[in-house]
């Protein structure tokens, strides 16, 4: 009987733990996933730019 307390305390202890480290991996992915978020819109934002630089450039070699 004493072995079956000890086995289900460690269980416990062992589900206890493996709930912290699920709450910990999900904070993790919930700040992995914004910012992901934010380099695509940084990417996004770039590409734009350099899109409307490419552009002037051309006119103003089209202009020469």
């Amino acid at each position: 009987m004493q072995q079956l307390e000890l086995q289900i305390d460690e269980l416990l202890r062992a589900s206890r733990r493996l709930r912290e480290e699920n709450m910990l991996l999900k904070a993790q992915q919930s700040t992995w996933i914004s910012e992901r978020a934010k380099l695509v819109e940084k990417t996004e934002t770039a590409r734009t730019r350099i899109e409307k630089m490419v552009s002037r450039l051309k006119e103003l070699d089209n202009d020469l």
